[in-house]
């Protein structure tokens, strides 16, 4: 019997966006993901009959479902050959009536569902039961409706994974499609907020966690590009000073460490020296490290939502996700592109030494 350490957990996202679609979606390539997806099965059959409309395969579909507590070891692996069967573990506490909420809705049920699922899929994943987690897309004021104190996924599962009474994991977001890799100093604050963000010890931190999760994935010398936080770097302290200051003593002291830092570069061409466009524009750059959210992911995005890849850095498990949300103007039609969701589980078996699906 193959381990556990090649099955990753999936969780179905917003019920009410287009998550549920994507995550079946996977089940319809040539080669299904040896996976359990985490989530509501009425909500998924929903999905399912969405799906059949525009891929009618997806009606034969079979949901293998498990209620209650994780399944054991020996149930995680004893469905996961049978074809056209997709493994559904439907923890305790999934609330009520999912299946009956509009598309393209902001629902307290539907947040408080996914922060469910995520909880649920990220402490298996932490106890060894599956290798790694892919998370489908959750809507931000939808978990602020359940009461959930968190903004997003990366804050959620950086709470999941700090003991009681220490303090906060240091985690990063990074980013990435097959041309470009970033990753951010700080995450879903204001740009205010983000700016007071951009200290000595914060950026330090964040190319140290870049460094470090770069050498776990394979990379023998990570080249670190670190972007500048105003125009043109500062230009030498005429437009801000956060470089001369901040910036660069902590790429300094990231160099003292042996790390393979460089900059602060200008925040409007660093991330075009970076980006590895083979076969006549390798980058110069690995990864480049961002003061914040849209200076950071702006430029991934641009270059297409379908290839691109979150990683939450700095967490005792691997997560990953696509770079796109709920697209709640998408949701229940059928025509949600799964391609980044198949990425995600894609490079979450890479990142665990495992061989894509």
């Amino acid at each position: 019997m193959t381990s556990a350490n090649d099955v990753l957990a999936l969780t179905m996202g917003d019920p009410c966006g287009i998550g549920p679609e994507i995550v079946l979606a996977q089940w319809l390539s040539a080669r299904p993901p040896r996976a359990w997806v985490v989530g509501c099965p009425d909500v998924l059959a929903r999905a399912q009959a969405v799906l059949a409309r525009a891929h009618p395969q997806a009606a034969q579909l079979r949901l293998q479902v498990h209620r209650g507590p994780a399944p054991t070891p020996e149930q995680v692996h004893g469905v996961l050959d049978q074809p056209l069967t997709v493994p559904v573990w439907c923890p305790e506490g999934m609330p009520a009536g999912l299946a009956k909420l509009p598309w393209g809705r902001v629902s307290a049920h539907a947040g408080q569902a996914a922060a469910l699922c995520v909880r649920q899929g990220a402490l298996a994943c932490m106890s060894g039961l599956f290798a790694a987690l892919s998370t489908a897309p959750l809507h931000k004021e939808a978990l602020s409706a359940a009461g959930e104190p968190f903004p997003g996924h990366t804050e959620l599962l950086q709470s999941l994974a700090t003991p009681p009474g220490q303090p906060l994991v240091p985690v990063r977001m990074m980013l990435a499609n097959h041309e470009l890799r970033t990753v951010l100093v700080s995450i879903h604050v204001s740009l205010r907020q983000a700016l007071a963000a951009v200290t000595f010890e914060q950026v330090l931190e964040t190319i140290r966690i870049t460094h470090d999760s770069l050498l776990r994935m394979g990379l023998a010398r990570p080249r670190i590009a670190v972007a500048g936080l105003n125009p043109h770097a500062g230009e030498g302290g005429l437009f801000g000073d956060e470089e001369i200051h901040t910036i660069a003593p902590a790429i300094e002291a990231a160099r003292a460490l042996g790390i393979d830092a460089s900059g602060p570069w200008a925040p409007d061409t660093v991330f075009m020296r970076a980006r590895h466009a083979p076969p006549n524009h390798p980058g110069e750059f690995d990864v480049v490290v961002a003061m914040y959210h849209d200076q950071g992911l702006i430029p991934v995005k641009y270059l297409g939502v379908a290839e691109g890849v979150n990683v939450t850095l700095g967490l005792p498990l691997v997560r990953t996700s696509p770079d796109h949300g709920t697209a709640f103007d998408l949701a229940g039609q059928g025509r949600a592109d799964p391609s980044s969701m198949g990425e995600a589980m894609a490079v979450a078996l890479q990142l665990v030494g495992c061989a894509t699906p």
